[in-house]
């Protein structure tokens, strides 16, 4: 865009100047003799009207009977009327000065600025018309007013004035500025140039570095690349639980904060190398997406490496968790609808076996202490039980408390005998004469008495005849019988606690539940045309950008 230069006007303002000095007496014009007003037109006689012989209506009249003196315009006398008429007009400071150099180029003796203007309307000169000094230059640069007085012999005297063509003469301060507008459309057409030049440079580099990586990427995605078919899939990971769960645990039991260690230990196996292996073992991954009907950048090599298979594996198997919500979100890719399904529900089923496995192993886990514990209690309680039997054979006496019970009650009877016989024995010898045949058989039945009730106190706690007494056999019996008791006890609490770890596991139990069953899908949804080849475009213009700052910079860096 090219724009004009503006000229500031400076000293607008009219400029009141002091009244010029007295001129000195200007040279007579010298002109052609005449024919008519006298022998001196511009002196005439006291009789001269100033108009020759010609007459008027009014020259006799009343007005003319005294002769009355009239200043010619240029005179010296006419000066300070003429001055004072052009003070009056408010000439500019610009105009003044533009008379004063025109009064100096045309050798006129002026006195001030507004006798300069006075001097050169009297040559018949415009002091303020523009072309006057070009005017002068084209007339051979000889100074010749523009109208100036015309004295024609044989006239009627001086007739009005003749417009000549002025000389074309230069003008300093228009050259200057003729000069200065054509050096500035100069500098303006050589930055137009130079903008021309870097826009269609920027414009090549951008067609080579984004409008061509971005055209190319257009018709790979538009007429090259392979459709694809994603099914998609979502499956949740459910806990069993029991109604009377409590606390903590069955405060968060309902919620996806109990199964999302196993969701994300699930998704984390069916994006690992182990499921790619067991899906191009069992459904032929490898060989479906090396088939020839792919294109070229998005098939696979036969030969290609099995970091190469599993980079793709990755690649078309998308697996996310919504921990919100406690789904896993599953999309499977592939160039037929059908092998997208059969992709999909394989990735289900090592999804399921993942989770019984890992379901299985905590059940184990949580039953083997229960199991152990109660195979011990149970071993226990039986050597407690074999080792009470073996006393009792062993003393051949069935309960220790029993055979005490029978000895006790004999010593009672024999003690009950005793003390009627001793009585008995008692009255008789308080007779003056007993009977000596009844009391010697008393006498001997009171001993036998005695010596049974010895004995059976010596069968309680003296040695008998085995070495061991009933004392220390009952002794050793309630011990093993006391310890038979207590590994029943602990046999019942084992067994008490392997049925509470086996609802424990059982409540532990996951089970996989499909939410969304993979469909053959009827479009293609890969490759997005519009919105990759947009992707591709602003990564190449980031690009772009950064290495055209990146050379900005270092240049200025250079060049500082």
């Amino acid at each position: 865009m090219t724009m004009k230069l503006t000229v500031k006007r400076f000293r607008t303002r009219r400029v009141e100047l002091p009244p010029p000095p007295p001129l000195p007496p200007a040279r007579p014009l010298r002109t052609a003799p005449v024919q008519g007003p006298g022998d001196d037109a511009f002196m005439p006689g006291s009789d001269a009207d100033g108009f020759g012989a010609a007459g008027f209506a009014t020259a006799g009249g009343p007005a003319s009977a005294g002769p009355r003196p009239m200043a010619t315009p240029g005179s010296p006398d006419a000066a300070p009327t003429e001055i004072d008429a052009i003070r009056r007009e408010g000439l500019t400071g610009r105009q003044l000065r533009m008379a004063r150099r025109l009064a100096q180029e045309h050798g006129l003796p002026a006195t001030s600025d507004f006798d300069a203007v006075r001097l050169l309307r009297a040559r018949g000169i415009d002091p303020f018309q523009t072309n006057a000094v070009l005017d002068m230059i084209s007339g051979g640069g000889q100074a010749s007013p523009s109208r100036a007085l015309t004295v024609t012999p044989g006239g009627d005297g001086v007739r009005l004035p003749q417009t000549i063509k002025p000389a074309q003469l230069p003008s300093t301060a228009a050259n200057a500025e003729q000069a200065h507008l054509a050096e500035v459309m100069k500098i303006q057409r050589e930055l137009a140039r130079r903008r021309r030049r870097k826009s269609v440079l920027l414009f090549a580099r951008l067609s080579v570095f984004v409008l061509l990586p971005t055209f190319l990427a257009a018709l790979y995605f538009y007429t090259i690349a392979t459709p694809m078919y994603a099914a998609k899939t979502q499956f949740v990971i459910q806990q069993a639980e029991s109604p009377s769960a409590g606390g903590i645990g069955g405060l968060f039991s309902s919620t996806p904060m109990a199964t999302a260690q196993d969701s994300i230990a699930v998704q984390g196996y069916l994006q690992s190398q182990v499921a790619m292996q067991r899906l191009e073992a069992d459904n032929g991954f490898r060989e479906h997406f090396s088939a020839p009907e792919i294109d070229v950048i998005q098939r696979l090599p036969p030969d290609a490496s099995e970091s190469a298979v599993y980079k793709l594996y990755k690649k078309i198997i998308r697996i996310s968790y919504d921990p919100t919500e406690g789904v896993v979100k599953m999309e499977v890719t592939a160039a037929d609808p059908q092998k997208a399904v059969e992709f999909s529900n394989a990735l289900i089923g090592y999804a399921e076996e993942q989770v019984d496995q890992m379901t299985q192993r905590l059940r184990e886990d949580q039953m083997k202490g229960a199991r152990e514990s109660y195979e011990d209690a149970e071993r226990k309680y039986q050597e407690a039980n074999v080792r009470v039997v073996e006393l009792q054979e062993r003393f051949k006496i069935l309960s220790s408390a029993a055979e005490i019970g029978l000895i006790t009650s004999q010593i009672g009877q024999f003690e009950t005998q005793l003390t009627q016989d001793q009585l008995s024995l008692a009255q008789m010898e308080a007779n003056q004469n007993p009977n000596k045949a009844r009391m010697d058989p008393l006498k001997r039945r009171i001993e036998t008495l005695q010596v049974q009730i010895g004995e059976l106190r010596a069968k309680l706690t003296e040695q008998g005849q085995d070495g061991v007494s009933l004392a220390q056999v009952q002794s050793d019996l309630l011990a093993a019988q006391a310890d038979a008791q207590t590994r029943q006890l602990l046999l019942a609490q084992s067994l008490q606690a392997m049925e509470t770890a086996r609802v424990e596991a059982n409540r532990q139990t996951r089970y996989l539940s499909v939410a969304m069953a993979p469909v053959a899908p009827d479009e293609a949804a890969y490759p997005r045309a519009f919105e990759n080849t947009l992707v591709v475009m602003l990564i190449f213009a980031g690009i772009y950008l950064m290495v055209s700052m990146t050379v900005a910079i270092l240049r200025e860096q250079v060049l500082a």
